[in-house]
């Protein structure tokens, strides 16, 4: 039930209106004046006040800028005489929703009550929503504790609140809009708009206007004036994924508006500018790709400004049971399953399997697993047959396979140190003296790897 606190001198009035609010289901407080008005927004939550501007005591206009610092989501209507309207437009430039002249309608009052409750309901669950974002997108929501998604999480709270442009690079379905999404959502333009374009997805004809706006019957089937996507970002954030797929000629006019903040519509003289951080990313190699003519050397190096390498999936394969058990319970809810986990042998068999669909491949097989498991354990007889005779398939073959886009060869070694320690630690029953042993370390020395790797939860599973 919704609250609504009436504060009028005028007792007619004020009984009427107590009365009519009461009756449509309202629970309806009373105040003679404005100081009796604060009394009871204290003691009581109100959502909507209907305040007279001349009062005793405490007029309107001081009780409604009293109200907003008490209960700043309270909605202010201000109820005038035909005499006081100019203090009526100064109450609403205090915080006031909209005011009514007397004598009105009780069946105005219900309309604009609704309409400003309907108001107050809408604004608070935009508040939510963008709380949830941001508590979405913050850096310890992003799952990893590898060294590889780390230094990842370290450069990216470095350039968050800048306006930099970034240039997002890594291979397909590692996690690059996510990335972009942690960016904007702890930027300063995280209240404004975050808008996102896949340049791949898009046909090129299309892609100019959609990027860019055009006016009406600039082209045919141009039936009328759209607004481009620059345009809608403005004040925020555009994310360009796949940039690498920008034709040269769209190339040329992303390049002014990093340049210059300019740009103009399809079939337009007009230049407009606008306010807008630019964040980019591609699974191709655009070096190379400069090299060979195929993307402009000046619109590289303005995008190059801050390179973010998001690693691999199999470059931080350590992070895999906390991914796996992470989409587990997502799909569990979403799906009302009771899938408890992954086996030991399972988690096994993805530690030798390379991922070449990265995170987005690992979440599609564990929303699979968990729809078909229904519940209890994943076990090994589960896997689809590629991800289970990955090992044996491969068995003595130890050509190692380097993408287009290159690979870091630190967290390679990482993840494969990783490896070589969980594997001496499995040979030696989880005996951290005999692993060092096994590994020509000392104890103290694997102890302190283990924890920088973030290995402790997966080792303790097994000394239990």
């Amino acid at each position: 039930m919704q609250h609504i606190l009436i504060v009028d001198d005028e007792i007619t009035i004020r009984r009427a209106l107590e009365k009519f609010l009461g009756e449509m289901g309202y629970k309806v407080f009373a105040a003679g004046d404005g100081e009796e008005g604060l009394k009871i927004l204290e003691r009581n939550p109100i959502d909507l006040a209907l305040v007279d501007l001349v009062m005793p005591k405490l007029d309107g206009i001081s009780f409604i800028r009293q109200m907003k610092i008490m209960a700043p989501e309270t909605v202010a209507i201000v109820l005038t005489g035909f005499g006081t309207i100019t203090s009526a437009v100064e109450a609403m430039k205090v915080g006031a929703y909209h005011y009514l002249t007397k004598p009105f309608e009780l069946e105005d009052i219900a309309t604009l009550v609704k309409t400003a409750l309907e108001h107050k309901e809408l604004r608070s669950e935009n508040k939510a929503l963008r709380k949830q974002l941001h508590e979405k997108y913050r850096f310890d929501s992003i799952i990893g504790k590898s060294d590889a998604i780390q230094s990842v999480f370290e450069l990216v709270e470095k350039v968050a609140d800048t306006d930099s442009t970034i240039l997002i690079l890594g291979e397909s379905g590692t996690g690059k809009e996510l990335i972009a999404k942690a960016i904007h959502y702890n930027s300063r333009r995280k209240d404004k708009p975050l808008v996102t374009v896949n340049c791949a997805a898009i046909p090129e004809e299309l892609l100019e206007t959609e990027l860019f706006g055009h006016m009406k019957g600039s082209f045919t089937g141009a039936i009328a004036t759209k607004e481009g996507r620059f345009k809608a970002a403005n004040g925020g954030t555009i994310f360009l994924d796949e940039i690498g797929d920008m034709s040269p000629k769209l190339q040329v006019k992303l390049l002014r508006v990093l340049q210059e903040r300019k740009y103009e519509p399809v079939g337009s003289t007009q230049t407009e500018e606008v306010d807008v951080r630019i964040l980019a990313a591609t699974n191709q190699n655009l070096e190379e790709a400069v090299k060979k003519g195929r993307f402009r050397e000046d619109l590289y190096y303005r995008l190059h400004v801050i390179p973010i390498q998001v690693p691999a999936l199999r470059e931080r394969m350590e992070d895999i049971p906390l991914l796996s058990s992470h989409f587990i319970q997502k799909y569990n809810k979403e799906s009302n399953k009771e899938v408890s986990g992954v086996s030991d042998k399972a988690r096994q068999i993805f530690s030798h399997y390379p991922w070449p669909g990265n995170i987005r491949e690992l979440e599609n097989l564990m929303e699979s697993l968990v729809i078909l498991k229904s519940k209890g354990e994943i076990e090994e007889k589960d896997l689809p047959e590629k991800i289970r005779g990955y090992k044996t398939a491969h068995k003595g073959n130890t050509q190692v396979n380097i993408p287009d886009t290159g690979l870091s060869l630190r967290h390679a070694l990482s993840a494969f140190e990783n490896e070589l320690i969980l594997k001496a630690l499995q040979k030696t029953g989880w005996n951290k003296n005999k692993a060092a042993t096994l590994l020509k370390l000392n104890r103290t020395t694997l102890v302190e790897k283990i924890k920088k790797k973030g290995l402790e939860k997966v080792i303790a599973k097994h000394e239990n």
